[in-house]
């Protein structure tokens, strides 16, 4: 019993394990809704399932599929391109591709295919490119392989170890070829005849360790081919020996790509030149050159074979014995046909006078990546040297002066574009001599840092984007095309130095932005890349670029590459996308707007101020706040008067003729504080009126219609309104003159009308008899 649950357990176990498994396999493929499904580099065991005629690309590279059957592609009936490269492909069942009759690209590369069949291609009629490179088979099958592929353009096939043999038949039924790859540096038999089938081919590359079939495949394409590339392949065997050709020479570029040659390989090289076109292209890449230059050509018509060559081009030239190298002077005679010359990366120094005379017919001259200096381009570009030379480039050097450089060229007659880019040069002079045909300079990344007079007016092309210019104020009335992306410039240049503008090309600047009055300047302007700035978005800026569908026209990149860095929150919002609100567009306005409104407020609160006495409040306020600061009533032995007499000085007459008298002069006197005989002068009058009433016994009020108009009189009521009646005591004396209606008295001396509605006053009697007791009563209020 044990054992049996344990096996049940075990089979749970496994199959849980499959559930858990089961859905990495459930999508392997990734599709779009055009019908593009990529798979590559899931490690996909299978061809997966459930693919629909709705699959029209499917990329299955870099997994582990091994094997494809009958009915894993069948209902793909609309699949025109599929990838099974690097899989470990070793069975492809005959009728795997019958349903595809659509596929146009089939790549089965670098699989484990040990034999090909011809049964795979059958129903492929609308195949156009195959690769079958890098599986392990020997031969390309016992049947022709390619005979219903009548639409086929690109075909590569061989592998590195196995491929051995080309047979006759193998490209039989293909009539044109766009190009054909052949890989088999283990070729050990070539059939006579096996290419000649194949009527045209433009291009055909040749991977073959040895020369030794090299002839007989050169004979076969001979009238069919355009372009021969030769891959690694050691030519020091090479041995050319002559052939009859009644047939049209079609061959017109020569290329090898890491080939090694010996100087005597070269000479038989030069035996090929014979059975190529009158205008010839013969290219050299990353190639080793195993000797001195000791190069002999005594046949006249090698001499003449060599004059074929029209264009040389040399990319990454190893030569292991370099210092031992001759001068190439044996070859000086036949260059003077060379039209175009490259010679790239390669450790060229110096271009011998004597041989920069014989290139004569010479208009296009690269020397790109090499180690050229000024005082040897001097020696190049010697007199009467490069008579021809249009188009110069010697881009990454070792030049340093520009001017300099201007001044060797002076020799260079002819010379219209100079390309010198990838240079170091040391601040530009301000004035500079240059060929007197100069049209085109391209000083992209040379870390100039200005530009002066030294480049020259003659100019209709100019490139120096990727430096450190700030600013561009040049004169250059020809100009026609700029470029100037990748440096620090701020603004659009000044249209009036540049009036026959048509492209300008700024980007990757910090240039804030642009406005429809500058790129109106630029009257004949066509083309304007100005993306990847700085731009700040203003409202003025948005509403220029969004209301200008013209611009859309003019502008390169527009609108993915026209984004916003400031305003903060629409950094990295395009452009064209980004609104403002109302506040930062019209913020004039809006300040307007606000100081109306304020100017109103401050208008309406002055007028409420006046109306409601606010003013008075203010001053009521300050005074209290400056009373609170004193102590509530100063100690007996501070207090100097007896009273304080607050009256209208339009009843001064009455209190200095009557009051006074009648009590200063009394037995015993009182002494009284009067503002006009007391106050301390030169102190504020708001503090003699506080310091007074503090420093006396009592305060008299001398009330009247005129002490109610009077503006002192308020400040010293003022005071005493806080300070006195506020502490409830009697030390207000209220002495009323004349009589006043109590309507008289503001509204704002609230508790004023209230003692005079709760305490008695002393009223001042017009009948002589009784103004003795009023003196006898106020006396009494005093001492109280």
């Amino acid at each position: 019993m044990p054992r049996a649950l344990w096996t049940v357990w075990v089979l749970g176990a496994v199959i849980s394990l499959f559930k858990e498994g089961a859905p990495a396999q459930a999508s392997p493929l990734a599709c779009d809704p055009t019908g593009v499904c990529d798979g590559h580099s899931r490690s996909l065991l299978s061809i997966p399932s459930g693919l629909t005629a709705t699959v029209k690309s499917l990329d299955l590279s870099n997994n582990k599929i091994a094997y494809v059957s009958n009915s894993d592609l069948q209902t793909c009936v609309n699949l025109k391109a599929l990838r099974l490269e690097s899989n470990k492909i070793d069975t492809i069942e005959e009728d795997s591709f019958f349903s595809l009759g659509s596929l146009e690209h089939l790549d089965l590369s670098y699989n484990h295919l040990p034999h090909l069949s011809s049964s795979w291609f059958r129903s492929l009629a609308s195949l156009k490119f195959l690769n079958l490179l890098g599986n392990s088979y020997t031969t390309l099958g016992k049947t022709s392989l390619f005979s219903h592929l009548t639409n086929l353009r690109i075909l590569k096939v061989g592998n590195s170890y196995y491929f051995t043999e080309i047979q006759e038949k193998d490209f039989a039924g293909l009539t044109s070829l766009e190009e054909l790859e052949i890989n088999a540096p283990s070729l050990r038999k070539y059939n006579p005849k096996s290419l000649k089938s194949i009527q045209n081919i433009r291009h055909l590359i040749l991977h073959l360790s040895q020369p030794a079939f090299l002839l007989e495949i050169f004979v076969d394409v001979l009238s069919s081919l355009e372009h021969l590339e030769l891959r690694d392949t050691h030519l020091d065997t090479l041995h050319f020996s002559e052939v009859s050709i009644n047939e049209t020479k079609t061959i017109k570029k020569l290329t090898f790509r890491n080939v090694e040659i010996t100087d005597e390989s070269f000479n038989e090289m030069v035996k090929l030149l014979h059975y190529v076109s009158e205008m010839l292209d013969v290219e050299f890449d990353q190639c080793t050159l195993n000797g001195i230059g000791a190069f002999y050509i005594s046949d006249m018509a090698a001499v003449e074979d060599l004059r074929k060559v029209e264009t040389l081009t040399i990319r990454k030239l190893y030569i292991p014995h370099f210092y031992s190298f001759h001068d190439l002077s044996s070859l000086y005679l036949f260059t003077g046909t060379v039209k175009r010359v490259t010679i790239e990366s390669s450790n060229v120094f110096l271009v011998p006078c004597s041989l920069s005379q014989y290139l004569k017919s010479l208009e296009y001259l690269d020397l790109n990546g090499n180690l050229m200096v000024e005082d040897l381009l001097r020696n190049s570009a010697c007199k009467d040297a490069w008579p021809s030379l249009q188009t110069l480039i010697l881009r990454q050097n070792h030049l340093t002066s520009l001017e300099k450089t201007g001044e060797i060229l002076l020799t260079l007659e002819n010379l219209t574009n100079l390309d010198i880019s990838k240079n170091n040069f040391h601040p530009i002079s301000k004035t500079c001599q240059w060929p007197a045909k100069m049209k085109h300079l391209n000083l992209s990344s040379t870390r100039i840092q200005s530009v002066t007079e030294c480049i020259p007016q003659t100019l209709e092309i100019l490139d120096v984007s990727n430096n450190s210019l700030s600013s561009f104020s040049l004169t250059m009335p020809q100009l026609r095309e700029l470029y100037i992306s990748g440096n620090k410039l701020k603004a659009l240049p000044d249209a009036s130095f540049l009036p026959m503008l048509l492209v300008m090309r700024i980007s990757r600047n910090t240039i804030n932005g642009f406005s429809k009055e500058q790129l109106d300047s630029f009257k004949k302007l066509k083309t304007l890349e100005a993306g990847s700035n700085n731009f700040i978005c203003s409202c003025e800026f948005l509403s220029f670029t969004q209301e200008q569908r013209a611009l859309a026209q003019i502008l390169v990149g527009w609108p993915e590459n026209y984004l916003c860095d400031s305003p903060t929150h629409v950094r990295g919002q395009r452009v064209q996308d980004t609104r403002l609100s109302v506040s930062e567009c019209h913020r004039e306005a809006l300040v307007a707007a606000t100081c109306c409104v304020l100017f109103l407020l401050i208008l309406v609160t002055g007028v409420l101020c006046h109306h409601f006495h606010g003013l008075w409040y203010l001053r009521m306020m300050w005074a209290w706040l400056q009373a609170k600061r004193k102590p509530r009533r100063a100690p007996q032995r501070d207090l100097c008067y007896d009273a304080f007499v607050s009256y209208s000085e339009q009843d001064s007459h009455w209190v200095e003729s009557l009051m006074v008298q009648e009590l200063e002069h009394f037995n015993p006197p009182f002494k009284l504080c009067l503002h006009k005989r007391d106050f301390i002068p030169g102190k504020w009058i708001i503090d003699n009126i506080i310091d007074s009433i503090e420093k006396s016994h009592k305060t008299i009020f001398v009330l009247s219609e005129n002490f109610v108009k009077s503006e002192w009189c308020k400040y010293e009521l003022d005071f005493s309104h806080f300070r006195l009646f506020d502490e409830n005591n009697d030390a207000a004396i209220l002495v009323l003159l004349e009589p006043i209606e109590r309507k008289a008295i503001p509204q704002r001396f609230c508790k004023l009308r209230k003692v005079m509605n709760t305490r008695t006053y002393l009223e001042w009697p017009t009948e002589e008899a009784l103004q003795g007791n009023f003196w006898i009563n106020l006396r009494a209020a005093i001492k109280s």
